[in-house]
């Protein structure tokens, strides 16, 4: 016969605080640095606590935008989308934001997509590119002003 012995959730001898499960209040372990900490949640779930940083520039993070030639380090809130980044970097590369297509883990986003959502962190790297159909465009309309604008043979009065 096999004995089965009970899991402890944290290496600590305090217990979860526990009793009726009521009252809005979470009861969480109290363990010293390292280990992990638990809370007990009012439906009665046991989840991993969330650390609380109260530094007032912890939603800024710095992403390295790297395009063909030049990468730019650009500071910016976790919770904006790539449309705002793709405004700053219009600033800096002098793509307007249409232009620009901004590729993440391989992956090309979209400008609602918030960065945190995605899983942006600090000094994560962005890949930006520019938009083929519009460069194609860009160099066909170059084209078309240099045939219409060069004269085949001067005309003098």
């Amino acid at each position: 016969m096999i004995k089965l012995r009970p899991k402890r959730f944290s290496r600590s001898s305090s217990k979860l605080g526990g009793g009726g499960g009521g009252g809005g209040a979470t009861n969480a372990t109290t363990t010293t640095t390292g280990e992990i900490k638990w809370e007990l949640r009012p439906g009665g779930m046991l989840v991993q606590k969330r650390e609380c940083k109260e530094n007032s520039d912890e939603g800024v993070i710095t992403i390295r935008v790297s395009t063909v030639s030049k990468w730019h380090d650009i500071s910016i809130q976790s919770t904006s989308t790539f449309g705002e980044l793709k405004m700053v970097l219009s600033i800096l590369t002098n793509l307007e934001a249409e232009e620009q297509r901004l590729l993440f883990k391989g992956k090309e986003r979209e400008d609602e997509e918030h960065l945190h959502m995605v899983g942006v962190k600090d000094k994560d790297k962005v890949l930006m590119l520019e938009d083929p159909a519009i460069k194609e465009r860009k160099l066909l309309g170059l084209a078309r002003t240099q045939i219409i604008g060069s004269p085949y043979r001067t005309i003098r009065v």
